[in-house]
């Protein structure tokens, strides 16, 4: 396992909880968090070569940001999440009959080696367990299969971008404690896995309204995690910094970082 992958007991427990906290706010975060732009999931399927009909997997599908753009596709979908409320929201908003979803973590998916022609992750593959992530991924892959790792940065407009990288210094640590985190093409290639990457951005732009900006900054891993009164006092300082802007713009880089599969590492 690549270096940077590596993680101590503390840090592995404080990521699988953390990541078991977004199940708690499934509706708020169907509501409030953004999707992925059309250009992004084309050339996720161009790149990789898979259409109508194709075994495609996404782990960690949430409420369906990143399904909902996959379904245009055709695809031969299969959605898993942790998340039994996840689950629930996304099957009622898309409907099971057109992806087969699972409430089951990706470290506990039953699936035959070789089995999709491209797995791919929204928002999701850094919770994964890193000794699992890249090894498994491969293995359920057919050859030629490809891996895809999307994500975004999202940055308020002034005064609040700033106002609010401060907020989240003065609590969380990092200026940056809300900036979804994707593997990168270092770290798919230090896997010793997957061929080169290839990593695409798509910038644009989105208007959120001030009780939407409220809602997305309490569906991040670092805030549920905090005390209620915390969490209480962050939102009354936001509600303050809010109080005369109605709607925020917000620019949004959604990206995609993805790899072919080695032909030794396919499905093995």
């Amino acid at each position: 396992m690549p270096a940077e992958e590596a993680e101590d007991e503390t840090e592995r427990n404080k990521r699988r909880y953390q990541r078991a906290l977004f199940d708690d706010v499934a509706q708020l975060y169907q509501a409030t968090r953004p999707g992925y732009p059309p250009e992004l999931t084309g050339f996720v399927a161009a790149t990789a070569s898979v259409g109508a009909g194709d075994p495609v997997l996404e782990v960690g599908c949430g409420t369906g940001q990143l399904t909902q753009a996959l379904l245009p596709f055709g695809f031969a979908l299969t959605a898993i999440d942790l998340g039994a409320a996840m689950i629930e929201v996304v099957s009622e908003r898309i409907g099971a009959g057109r992806v087969t979803f699972r409430a089951v973590a990706f470290e506990e998916l039953d699936a035959a080696p070789g089995t999709f022609g491209l797995v791919i992750a929204g928002a999701a593959f850094h919770w994964i367990d890193p000794e699992v992530r890249f090894r498994k991924a491969a293995r359920l892959l057919r050859p030629g299969g490809w891996l895809a790792v999307a994500g975004y940065d999202e940055r308020y407009d002034e005064p609040l971008g700033s106002a609010l990288d401060a907020m989240w210094l003065a609590r969380a640590g990092t200026a940056g404690a809300w900036v979804t985190r994707s593997a990168d093409s270092a770290a798919i290639g230090g896997s010793g896995l997957f061929g080169p990457a290839a990593e695409r951005t798509f910038p644009h732009r989105i208007t959120r309204q001030a009780q939407d900006v409220i809602g997305v900054e309490n569906t991040r891993a670092t805030s549920l995690s905090w005390p209620a009164a915390e969490r209480g006092a962050f939102n009354a300082e936001l509600r303050e910094r809010l109080r005369d802007l109605p709607e925020v713009g917000v620019t949004v880089e959604a990206s995609v970082t993805m790899a072919p599969v080695l032909p030794a590492a396919a499905g093995a």
